[in-house]
């Protein structure tokens, strides 16, 4: 997935969840921040952050920040971008367990729920649910970085979906490169982290994939090992 205008700025403050004061080309700017998670690790003042710039002249922020070196590293952390990621994986055969689909479709409901992609292939179907990783700990990627009632809930019924024939994936896109492996946040979210287990163990397939993280862009790259289901 790639980005057409980008910009490079420095990190100011983050007054709230939905902006963030960037300085670019020396000047003060308001920025819209594509992730209304914490972000504390990698929003620090001073840090080289990478803006894509508004081609609608009618927006309140001409700019929207979408990631954030962290030391070297580059982290993408447009919350946006994962689904679309995962289903141009899909489509071009980079995901080799949910690979040679027939039907592939975004945004599909079940039960009380909203399941990010849906597949049928030539004998089975199913959901998969698509979760945006940018917090990392010493080579560890992990999820959440804030508690998710809302993904706890998803959890249960991707569950309930593969007890009624489905097949149901749970992939945790990792937005940068360079950990060593991921686990589920026991200690910012354990009910979360709890229900994934619990979910695994009933049959939900969970992967976690790193990405090629460049300023203007981001795709999958490779499988890393899950620790802690």
């Amino acid at each position: 997935m790639k980005y057409r205008i980008i910009k490079e700025g420095i990190f100011i403050k983050r007054p709230n969840r939905f902006i963030a004061h960037v300085l670019v080309d020396g000047k003060e700017e308001i920025a819209h921040v594509k992730n209304t998670g914490r972000c504390k690790e990698i929003l620090i003042e001073g840090a080289r952050v990478i803006l894509e710039v508004s081609e609608n002249p009618n927006r309140k922020t001409a700019y929207s920040l979408i990631a954030a070196y962290k030391g070297d590293m580059l982290i993408n952390i447009d919350s946006q971008v994962p689904n679309q990621v995962v289903y141009e994986a899909i489509k071009q055969n980079k995901i080799p367990p949910i690979s040679n689909v027939k039907k592939l479709k975004k945004e599909v409901s079940y039960g009380n729920s909203r399941f990010d992609i849906y597949y049928e292939k030539e004998n089975s179907k199913g959901f998969i649910e698509v979760k945006g990783v940018t917090l990392e700990v010493n080579g560890l990627a992990m999820f959440p970085d804030a508690p998710t009632e809302r993904g706890r809930r998803h959890l249960e019924e991707m569950a309930d979906a593969v007890a009624n024939g489905y097949e149901g994936y749970v992939i945790f896109l990792i937005q940068m490169k360079g950990v060593q492996a991921f686990s589920p946040n026991f200690s910012m979210d354990p009910d979360f982290s709890e229900e994934l287990r619990k979910s695994a163990s009933l049959g939900v397939k969970v992967l976690a994939y790193d990405s090629i993280v460049k300023e203007n862009e981001i795709a999958i790259s490779e499988p890393i090992k899950i620790i802690g289901i």
